[in-house]
């Protein structure tokens, strides 16, 4: 792609297929989708599978399902196709090849034939003696003719970028402004490993080229990589993007977000039920703030208002709890109808519940957990009862205060009875007549309201702690909440 195609924004995410898609990885996604959208640009996926050992057959797949989920959608791709392809660093091995020839040409490259061997040893050397542990330059100095010729006789060898050995290099962060390196601290970095694959600083640096890429917005642990990509770009006569480091996510004790402290891997959030709303909205909150301080907002709210002006560029902490209450705010901003839709689709609605009650009890059902969810997978165990009522013991009938009882086992025995008699002459079956017809019970018997519905709502849902019990009750029916009181005052018989 020629300068002149360079004109409208061109963002791209670029992951390694070496494992489980990072939050991340998402994280700098979405800015970068967002950026390139606002403006009219396009946004790309390129995969950079350079890295054969560490390379796990389905992370690609991974990746990209992690993108649909999330609704962060590409412009170009692997799977998408478009002008710029291929889009498998894979695949653009003969790219990178001719792009090295160039470099060895003009002087910005040149061969090693260092041996692993003794790579480490000079590495341990330069470590005990306190100096930096990059590579010594031994091979710099072999004029280019025996260059050529070792290696036209197959002899195994590397190729290293020419940093210059005096002097700096010089590059704008949009968001922290103008940064300037010491050349004698970088690196002469391997472009092109012995077994004819690129590392990343070459092939990040003629595919972001070639592609067209305009802005390259990364994490800032790639900051002190950017002097050799510069050299790069200066080398072959190109002009650099705009880069934007983004700071990295923290756990709460600041450290690097990891797995060991939270989850990391996007599709973990989708087998545990949160919805992908959520997890784009709290991303979106990390480092960067909207212009009113709202807090909740959709993906699309986000485009519009995004800006760099609004990024920060000290770490965000990853705040699961904080991430929990937006979980649950999202999941109550739908449709009662819409998470019932969801709870199907990622396959939380439990066949229990659609075998036996109509769908119209099933949406009762949701709604009735919908303020009380904060994650979808939440839901089956919370209302399984419904379709059947587990094993419990006799003695959660009894009310309690700090764990002492506050009724005699004879005394549940009567208000179950009472609570038979009521229920089953009950004139209208719905969630408010009961619960007159309750607190009228707790009166007659001189309970408290609690104390009086506690041996119920055990019957009827086989736990102390529910869905509101009476709405329960008229969804699960009269003959069921008969069958399950009679079960109970059949259970209580044998409290002491």
């Amino acid at each position: 792609m020629t300068d002149a195609g360079r004109a409208s924004v061109r963002t791209r995410i670029a992951p390694s297929p070496t494992g489980e898609p990072h939050i991340g990885n998402m994280y700098v996604a979405l800015i970068s989708w967002a950026f390139a959208h606002q403006r009219g640009g396009r946004f790309l996926v390129r995969i950079e599978d350079t890295d054969r050992t560490r390379f796990v057959e389905g992370a690609e797949a991974m990746f990209l399902e992690s993108l649909a989920w999330l609704g962060i959608g590409h412009d170009e791709g692997p799977d998408v196709g478009g002008s710029a392809g291929p889009y498998r660093q894979s695949e653009r091995l003969g790219l990178y090849r001719e792009h090295v020839d160039q470099l060895l040409a003009g002087g910005h490259a040149y061969r090693c034939f260092c041996t692993a061997e003794r790579l480490a040893e000079v590495r341990k050397v330069r470590q005990k003696a306190g100096d930096q542990t990059g590579y010594d330059r031994r091979c710099r100095g072999i004029p280019a003719e025996e260059s050529d010729r070792r290696a036209a006789a197959g002899e195994p060898h590397t190729v290293r970028l020419a940093v210059p050995l005096e002097g700096e290099t010089r590059f704008t962060d949009g968001l922290r402004g103008p940064i300037v390196i010491a050349n004698s601290t970088v690196d002469d970095q391997v472009l092109l490993k012995s077994d004819g694959f690129p590392t990343y600083h070459l092939a990040v640096v003629v595919d972001d080229h070639l592609m067209g890429v305009t802005h390259v917005i990364r994490a800032e642990e790639w900051i002190v990589s950017t002097p050799k990509h510069v050299l790069l770009y200066e080398a072959f006569g190109w002009g650099p993007p705009e880069f934007y480091h983004l700071p990295l996510i923290r756990n709460p004790d600041r450290s690097k977000l990891s797995k060991r402290k939270n989850p990391t891997n996007v599709l973990w959030y989708r087998r545990e039920g949160y919805l992908p709303e959520a997890v784009v909205n709290f991303l979106g909150m990390l480092g960067h703030s909207m212009p009113d301080g709202r807090e909740v907002f959709s993906p699309d709210e986000f485009l519009r208002e995004f800006s760099w002006d609004r990024v920060a560029t000290t770490g965000p902490v990853f705040d699961m709890e904080k991430f929990e209450w937006l979980s649950g705010m999202w999941i109550r901003r739908l449709a009662p109808i819409e998470v019932a839709a969801r709870l199907r689709d990622e396959g939380f609605l439990p066949a229990g519940l659609t075998d036996r009650f109509s769908e119209g009890q099933v949406l009762a059902i949701v709604r009735l957990m919908q303020e009380r969810m904060r994650k979808l997978s939440e839901f089956a165990q919370a209302v399984g009862f419904f379709a059947q009522c587990e094993p419990y013991e006799a003695s959660l009938l009894v009310p309690d205060k700090k764990g002492k009882p506050t009724k005699t086992a004879d005394e549940v025995r009567a208000a179950l009875a009472r609570w038979r008699t009521l229920l089953a002459d009950a004139p209208d079956w719905t969630a408010a007549d009961l619960e007159t017809d309750g607190r009228a019970l707790a009166d007659e018997l001189g309970w408290k309201t609690g104390e009086c519905f506690t041996p119920l709502r055990v019957a009827v849902t086989c736990r102390r702690v529910s869905t509101p019990l009476f709405e329960t009750m008229e969804i699960l029916g009269r003959q069921e909440c008969l069958a399950r009181l009679d079960a109970a005052i059949a259970k209580a018989a044998g409290l002491a």
